[in-house]
């Protein structure tokens, strides 16, 4: 990611902070690297379990040519899709967690690892957010492959 590109992404995610120029300043001067902010405002979350969020994540990259940012802890064990705000309340789901209004989730600084968190894809600042219908159809093309025994 180049500095412009972090500058943009950092500038689009802060914006849902309550005081985004606090949220800058904990980013750029916080160890972890990392700022709580709040979801529902530009975009929700959809959280799903490692094992099914690596390969649908593969499938996802096949579909599109750039999905929405998402997010993935150190080992993988889970992975977070940005999706349009409303997203998560009407989400129905076995085994997808979604954080929309009235939640918040820790995101690392764009362009820099952080702590226990790290994007897989970053934001590119411009809005570019995942499509929950392709979200959708590639988690059902990933878990249909893993139901075959195709591994990941």
């Amino acid at each position: 990611m180049t500095d412009s590109g972090a500058r943009t992404a950092v500038e689009w995610l802060a914006s849902v902070a309550p005081d985004p120029d606090a949220c800058r300043w904990e980013w750029e001067r916080n160890p972890l690297g990392v700022a709580l902010l709040p979801a529902g405002r530009r975009w929700d979350v959809l959280i799903l379990a490692g094992e099914l969020g690596c390969p649908t994540l593969d499938v996802l990259t096949r579909l599109v040519d750039r999905p929405g940012p998402v997010l993935g802890d150190l080992d993988d064990g889970r992975m977070g899709f940005f999706v349009p705000s409303g997203t998560a309340g009407c989400w129905i789901g076995t085994g997808v967690r979604g954080v929309g209004l009235g939640a918040s989730v820790v995101v690392p600084y764009p362009g820099r690892a952080g702590e226990g968190v790290r994007w897989l894809i970053p934001p590119d600042g411009s809005g570019t957010l995942t499509d929950p219908s392709l979200l959708e159809l590639a988690m059902h093309e990933a878990a249909a492959d893993l139901a075959r025994g195709g591994g990941y």
